[in-house]
């Protein structure tokens, strides 16, 4: 029985990003028709289990121009749009998509963000130069802490310093109590 490889994947308008996750793949193939049928085998593993996958894709793809890189560690694939349009889903049937089939947060464009650069987005007349004045610590100053606020200024810290034992004893001055025992008055006082 055959295993299924993770799949990930991404789009543009123009193009589907898909890359096959297997390590060390022995004997890869890798066929894609114009109807957009994306097909791949290969064997893996110490045992040299066989991994296939059958992905029907949402529209068809431009054979000719699709390009496949075969590499160590995974295959992958830039699928060029027949139509140029976003696709709502990867897959095409009202399937549930496998498990195996993940989205490539890497390579993912929103279709907002991909249609436009950041220049063309509408801001509203805002005028971000003011909001390095927008209070909290004041003019820039950081309350005392300096360029660094975890920096090495111990000197002013708060914690008591802790005596050895032995300096403990030999710094005791005439009359202190010692810890936990009350002195007794000498004989002579």
């Amino acid at each position: 029985m055959s295993r299924h490889p993770e799949v990930k994947w991404a789009e543009r308008e123009d193009k589907v990003y898909l890359t096959v996750l297997l390590p060390d793949a022995k004997n890869p193939k890798v066929n894609v028709d114009p109807d957009g049928t994306f097909a791949f085998s290969a064997t893996a593993g110490t045992d040299n289990n066989l991994y296939e996958l059958k992905l029907d894709l949402l529209d068809k793809v431009d054979v000719k121009e699709s390009k496949i890189n075969i590499g160590v560690r995974n295959i992958f694939c830039v699928l060029e749009k027949v139509e140029k349009k976003w696709w709502k889903k990867l897959l095409r049937g009202g399937e549930k998509t496998p498990h195996y089939v993940k989205v490539d947060w890497d390579k993912w464009v929103d279709e907002d963000d991909d249609a436009g650069a950041p220049s063309d987005f509408d801001l509203g007349g805002m005028d971000f130069s003011k909001f390095g004045d927008m209070g909290g610590l004041g003019d820039g100053d950081m309350g005392g802490l300096g360029d660094d606020a975890m920096g090495d200024d111990f000197d002013d810290s708060d914690d008591e310093e802790v005596k050895k034992p032995e300096e403990k004893a030999d710094d005791k001055a005439p009359g202190e109590a010692s810890e936990g025992k009350a002195e007794q008055p000498s004989p002579s006082s």
